[in-house]
């Protein structure tokens, strides 16, 4: 097994990790997609991210939201997301630049240790830590698709 620890923002009450790029992100337990809550210009230009959809309708934030669908590759301590899909919301006024979903830690053993400010995540032999996450649409509904390379 690998490990690896992320520290917290302690002026944080919620669980917000520090990541590369002066960048940090909400732990959402409860969140089913990553969310990229900052201004799009960063995402494109600091991130690199490509534009895959405009306009894609999500439950969250308390009912239906509408986002753009873009593809970045981004690093959350050890682990690897290349060409994730990743929907750009900045509807709500937040102090973190995006929110990381459960379904990225599928498969994964992650704690949140508040006492202590830090972020835990253990990868078990048979899973990687480059993993591929992909937003796909059916029927209307999204999808989410994560597993390890």
């Amino acid at each position: 097994m690998k490990q690896f620890t992320l520290r917290l923002d302690k002026k944080q009450q919620r669980p917000v990790v520090l990541l590369k790029n002066a960048l940090t992100a909400l732990v959402d337990t409860g969140a089913f997609i990553p969310v990229w809550t900052d201004d799009e210009e960063i995402l494109v230009n600091v991130l690199d991210a490509e534009l895959v959809k405009e306009k894609v309708p999500f439950i969250g934030f308390g009912g239906i939201a509408y986002g753009n669908l873009y593809q970045v590759t981004i690093e959350v301590g050890d682990l690897i997301f290349p060409n994730m899909h990743i929907v750009a919301n900045n509807e709500l006024d937040t102090s973190y630049n995006l929110i990381l979903s459960a379904t990225m830690f599928q498969n994964l053993i992650y704690e949140v240790d508040d006492k202590n400010h830090k972020f835990n995540v253990t990868i078990p032999d048979n899973e990687s830590n480059v993993r591929n996450l992909r937003i796909e649409d059916s029927n209307g509904s999204l999808h989410i698709l994560c597993h390890s390379v």
